[in-house]
């Protein structure tokens, strides 16, 4: 036998109602953007303002450096090929860092080795879109920084 169907529907328990449905999509939306915020902290350098005192003049002498760079996962192996004139560049390599687009978690530093043509690392990586930032010096001094897409599909 139901009991509630004799029971009017109240302004009161219409109100419950109301705030209860907000009060979850609120609840969702906090945790949400708790979890975007916790997970990607957006932070590309320090002091904005120091960087952009040396920014056009950094990119001037990078882009007269005239490489050709790009990356690819082939079966395991991240190849990084750096080119100037279609011939290879080899550079020192300051720092690389794979990871996902989004996130920190899945960050990993290969080690990258010049076989002669190319620079390869072995890693594992599933499938999607990865950014390596690289950050290379040349053989005159010049910083060269990019990121550079690794679409991975599996």
């Amino acid at each position: 036998m139901d009991t509630t169907a004799g029971k009017p529907l109240t302004g009161r328990k219409v109100l419950l109602i109301i705030c209860s449905a907000f009060a979850v999509i609120i609840a969702v939306n906090l945790t949400l953007a708790y979890q975007a915020v916790a997970t990607f902290p957006g932070l590309e350098t320090k002091n904005s303002y120091v960087s952009s005192q040396t920014f056009d003049a950094d990119r001037a002498a990078q882009q007269a450096l005239n490489w050709d760079v790009s990356a690819r996962l082939d079966q395991g192996v991240l190849r990084l090929s750096l080119r100037k004139d279609s011939a290879p560049v080899e550079a020192q390599i300051v720092s690389a860092v794979l990871g996902r687009a989004t996130n920190v978690a899945q960050d990993q530093t290969p080690i990258l080795v010049f076989d002669g043509q190319d620079y390869v690392a072995p890693v594992d990586l599933g499938a999607g879109n990865w950014n390596l930032r690289l950050v290379a010096k040349a053989a005159d001094g010049t910083m060269f920084r990019q990121r550079i897409i690794v679409d991975v599909t599996k």
